[in-house]
């Protein structure tokens, strides 16, 4: 009795196929694991450091290797921190502006106070809030007292002088008589009062057109001594013509402050906008509001109402080197 053969068209695989197949596995396996093996040992160890490849493998290497490039900065875009605008006392201005200054202003002034407990960078400012940088305290209703008017000047007294009798002399018919002569003496015209100089600092200070506000809070101290606190501030071209546009901004803002009596809340709104080289302002965003939607209208309309502002001055615009400047406002209801 012979055995059976397998069908020609049997697919079914033969128990050596599956041996050959499983030892092709384990020999797989022990490749890998002795790959990462090696990797990791030579990573702890630091073999691969060590070992030194030859020389036409170290140029491809070479070759191979990504230098990374330099990183450009955009144009227009300066690396440093922005500065923070500050009303300058012009009392308190110099002419030769501080080293280093993180403020600016259209004059320029040295860090000064009048005590300081300790010695630092930052003068020592006793205020009440910590939102605005102001080194003096200006209330919004502060009026410049007026010079006293002198008492007005009495008439002088007419003095009368006696007529003679009047005698009509004959004249013939067609002639003009002679107008009758003023007998009485004009005063003579009183000069006007010059405005008095101002008597004390205090009322020097009160008659300066200044921004309102309170003066900020400081913890430090400086060895310069002044009757007023100052700080480090450098004047730049920007500066006057910064502080027109933020001396009619906050008016604009009080007045529709003043508009909205029933309106009252706490906190601040910061807004983003671009001041073009022609004083035109666009793409203004809100980049924050805690005080609600109508008074964050109110900054928006202090801001859009003035507009357009003032041409740019031409040594602005020359270091500007751009048509327009991101300008960032902040507004503090207290």
């Amino acid at each position: 009795m012979s055995a059976a053969t397998p069908k020609p068209n049997d697919l079914r695989p033969a128990r050596a196929d599956f041996s050959a197949l499983g030892r092709a596995l384990i020999v797989s396996l022990l490749l890998h694991t002795l790959a990462y093996g090696g990797y990791r040992a030579a990573k702890k160890y630091h073999w691969l450091e060590n070992l030194r490849l030859p020389a036409w493998l170290q140029k491809v290497q070479q070759a191979l290797v990504v230098v990374p490039s330099a990183k450009v900065n955009p144009p227009n875009q300066s690396t440093e921190p922005p500065l923070l605008f500050v009303e300058v006392n012009p009392a308190q201005a110099i002419a030769e502006p501080p080293k280093k200054s993180k403020y600016y202003s259209d004059k320029s002034s040295r860090a000064a106070n009048p005590r300081a407990d300790i010695e630092t960078t930052i003068p020592k400012i006793t205020g009440a809030q910590e939102q605005i940088v102001k080194t003096e305290d200006v209330p919004r209703t502060k009026s410049v007292p007026s010079p006293a008017a002198p008492p007005p000047t009495p008439p002088a007294p007419k003095q009368v002088v006696q007529e003679q009798p009047k005698v009509e002399p004959l004249q013939p018919r067609g002639d003009l008589a002679l107008a009758k002569p003023k007998t009485e003496l004009q005063p003579s015209p009183t000069p006007p009062a010059k405005p008095d100089k101002p008597r004390t600092v205090a009322e020097a200070l009160a008659r300066k057109q200044v921004m309102p506000g309170e003066m900020m809070k400081l913890d430090g101290g400086v060895a310069k001594f002044d009757l007023a606190s100052s700080l480090d501030v450098t004047a730049t071209p920007f500066g006057a013509y910064d502080t027109a546009i933020i001396a009619a901004i906050q008016n604009r803002w009080y007045a529709l402050i003043d508009a909205q009596r029933l309106t009252r809340g706490t906190g601040k709104v910061t807004l983003q906008f671009r001041l073009h080289y022609d004083g035109r302002v666009t793409d203004m965003v809100q980049l924050e509001n805690t005080v609600g939607e109508l008074l964050s209208i109110l900054c928006e309309r202090a801001i859009r109402d003035p507009a357009p502002f003032a041409p740019w001055p031409s040594d602005m615009r020359r270091l500007v080197g751009a048509n327009f400047r991101e300008v960032k406002f902040t507004f503090f209801y207290n």
